[in-house]
């Protein structure tokens, strides 16, 4: 048998077969030709070399032994990087695949030529050394292998199919190439996880229905489920509960895995929920067989297409776990860069998205959603004029860090409100709205923590309970209208270290929390009017040590307890004071300049200020009032110390009752104007031990068992 070689010294040879990492594929004591045309070897083992994948298919196999290896130097020539190995097999009827079966062009049905490998295979082994011609087969070829554990690209590829695996253990690495998608196959209608690399697991026909005989707390992982004989430790099952109503409406959809079976109505798995569950409710398992340790890196991918149908994007997970995704700079995509649902243990880094086909479409436009997604770490990511950098819906214990949106109008950072929880995001920039998809799917989430982060707009308005911030900062841009606002829920919120060029807005959806609410060390500016607290917050409410600017009129709506401790309040002098509906306020320390406090409430007040400074006027020339009458208001003015200019009241009550006691505060300037009228029938009056500095008494009523105001008080 002739045997086509090419005339190349020795040498050279050898270092082919090192440059190429053949060279250890080759068996041990196997002979490589290295003389002109000779007689094919007659026993196994031998090994022949050949140019190029056409000069093997025409070879004469016929005189070949069962187990011949064979080296080629490239694909369609030599050093294309398309070099192999490659073993015959008699025997072998595998479909010719192009790359790890190629089958002779002249031959019978059987024997093929086997690609050896190590486990990682690369597209030029199939004759992919650009993007001129689809790679679809070639890639589904090398994931139908079960010995491929890696697949590399080292060029440009096309893709026109969307795949669909349920393959682990795999790594598909695309070296930082670009992927292109045009005149990829349509998308079927509303469907994100039609991407062109898909990996979903398998949903089995098992499934288990219990409905709890006794209440599951908040943080439990132990689960009645009748008869524990249907589950075994290690098994995967994702968990559902039944709506609370309507659809959407499921504290639990998780994919979880059994660790411990309890006894004979018990399990262990690995998540405690966040929510507490009434008796009565319905969970739902089925077992699942998961895609495990999938994982899809460095590509630069452009997508094509305009909408749900053509449009293109490059990653999709479903029943997945240990499934981490990295490296993907997209631009152009439609539907989620990187789509998961049902996944638990995963990473999502190093991955961008610039300017996708639309940011309008309900689903379109991320970065990466998550939906019923468990332990999921999305870190380094950046986003320019996208919808949503990250998407959690009806997750937990998930972690973002050092990710970023710019042009983010529409919000890189949001959760669906579907019973989201344990959320932590650390070092972030762009706009974040929380729970903001609507009642019908709960508007619900619970123990979210934002630190360091950057925005122009952070919205947690709805049922959100025990949010935590610290060092956020909010700055408002003209391209937003509203933006610079930060509105919470007074849910257990607590917050240290905020900043807002907008209003603080703070209104309550929920009552769930045992914490207190609490904002520290932190600034916020309004505009004139402003709502601080809406009228359904009736829990209390602390504020420390934070300044509060520009609050010209400003309206504290509320009527639970309100503490302002050491805080600055500062106004303009031709504004409206503060007005107050709480009912009980307190007022520790600090400082109020060219503002007041006007008590609004239909209901009885107590104002209890001690150790603050007033300073300043305001449009009423008051700095202390109440409105209306009719219910009584007790003023507990203790260690005040207030400046006023002239004609302006320090203090002014004109109707009442009232119940007045101002004990070791000095009065400079201004005036005291206590009406009689403001004193009658239960009311009463105490000022003493007070020092009034040039201050004059307009209005003060008569002394007598119920009014005392002479004794005791230094007048200059």
């Amino acid at each position: 048998m002739s045997v086509p070689h090419h005339h190349t010294p020795a040498s050279s040879r050898r270092n082919l077969l090192r440059a190429s990492g053949l060279a250890g594929l080759v068996m041990a004591g196997s002979a490589v030709a290295t003389a002109p045309a000779q007689a094919a070897p007659a026993h196994t083992g031998d090994v022949l070399r050949l140019d190029t994948v056409a000069e093997l298919r025409t070879l004469n196999t016929k005189p070949l032994d069962h187990g011949t290896q064979i080296l080629l130097a490239g694909y369609h020539t030599p050093n294309d990087g398309g070099a192999m190995a490659l073993r015959w097999d008699k025997e072998s009827t595998t479909a010719h695949n192009g790359g790890t079966v190629i089958a002779p062009t002249r031959t019978s049905k059987t024997g093929r030529w086997h690609q050896l490998h190590t486990g990682t295979l690369d597209f030029r082994t199939f004759g992919h050394h650009d993007a001129t011609t689809p790679a679809d087969a070639a890639l589904d070829a090398m994931i139908a292998d079960p010995t491929v554990h890696r697949i590399e690209a080292h060029t440009d590829l096309l893709f026109t199919k969307r795949h669909l695996w349920n393959r682990s253990n795999i790594e598909l690495d695309f070296g930082g190439h670009h992927i292109r998608t045009e005149g990829i196959e349509k998308n079927t209608h509303d469907n994100p996880f039609g991407a062109v690399l898909s990996f979903r697991g398998t949903p089995t026909n098992t499934t288990v229905t219990h409905t709890l005989s006794a209440p599951m707390p908040d943080l439990s992982d132990l689960f009645e489920v009748g008869d524990s004989a249907a589950f075994s430790v290690g098994q995967w099952w994702s968990v559902e509960i039944n709506a609370l109503s309507g659809k959407y409406e499921k504290e639990i959809q998780r994919l979880v895995q059994v660790t411990d079976v309890v006894d004979s109505t018990h399990i262990r798995v690995n998540y405690q929920i966040g929510w507490d569950l009434a008796a009565g409710r319905t969970l739902t398992w089925t077992r699942v067989e998961p895609v495990d340790r999938a994982h899809v890196r460095n590509m630069v991918f452009e997508g094509w297409g305009e909408d749900e149908m053509t449009g293109s994007h490059p990653v999709a997970y479903e029943y997945a776990v240990r499934c981490d995704v990295s490296g993907i700079e997209a631009i152009g995509t439609f539907w989620p860069v990187v789509m998961r649902r049902w996944c638990t243990y995963y990473r999502t880094e190093q991955c961008s998205l610039t300017n996708p086909k639309s940011v309008t479409y309900g689903g379109a436009g991320y970065l990466t959603q998550q939906i019923y997604c468990l332990y999921g770490h999305v870190e380094d990511c950046h986003t320019s004029n996208a919808r949503h950098l990250n998407d959690f819906t009806a997750s937990a214990y998930c972690y973002v860090t050092n990710c970023h949106g710019d042009g983010d109008n529409e919000g890189p950072f949001v959760t669906h409100g579907q019973f989201e929880h344990d959320l932590t995001y650390t070092g972030n920039s762009g706009l974040m709205t929380f729970a903001n998809s609507g009642a019908a799917w709960g508007g619900r989430a619970k123990r979210i923590t934002v630190r360091r982060h950057a925005c122009s707009w952070f919205v947690a308005r709805v049922k959100i309970t025990d949010l935590t911030l610290e060092d956020v900062l909010v700055i408002g841009k003209k391209s937003l209208d509203g933006s610079g606002m930060l509105w919470v829920n007074a849910d257990g919120v607590q917050m240290r270290g905020c900043t807002a060029t907008g209003p603080l807005i703070v209104s309550r959806a929920s009552d769930l929390s045992a914490r207190p609410n609490v904002i520290a060390d932190s600034s916020f500016a309004f505009t004139a009017g402003a709502e601080i607290t809406q009228s359904n917050v009736t829990a209390p409410l602390t504020l420390q040590r934070t300044t509060l600017k520009g609050v010209d009129g400003a309206v504290f709506n509320g009527t639970g307890p309100l503490v302002v401790d050491q805080c600055t309040l500062t106004g303009s002098p031709d504004t409206a004071p503060v007005s107050l509906a709480h009912t009980d306020i307190a007022v520790l320390g600090g400082e109020l300049r060219d503002t007041g406090l006007k008590l609004t409430s239909a209901k009885e007040q107590r104002l209890r200020i001690d150790g603050t400074r007033l300073s300043g006027t305001n449009k009423d020339g008051a700095l202390l009032a109440r409105t209306g009458s009719g219910r009584t208001v007790d003023w507990q003015l203790g260690g005040l110390d207030s400046t006023a200019p002239k004609g302006t009241a320090h203090v002014l009550l004109t109707e009442g009752p009232n119940r007045y006691r101002a004990t070791g505060s000095t009065f400079t300037g201004g005036r005291l104007e206590l009406r009689p009228a403001a004193f009658g029938g239960s009311s009463h009056l105490l000022h003493t031990g007070c020092v009034e500095d040039g201050t004059e008494r307009t209005a003060l009523p008569d002394e007598g068992d119920r009014v005392a105001h002479t004794a005791a008080t230094l007048r200059f």
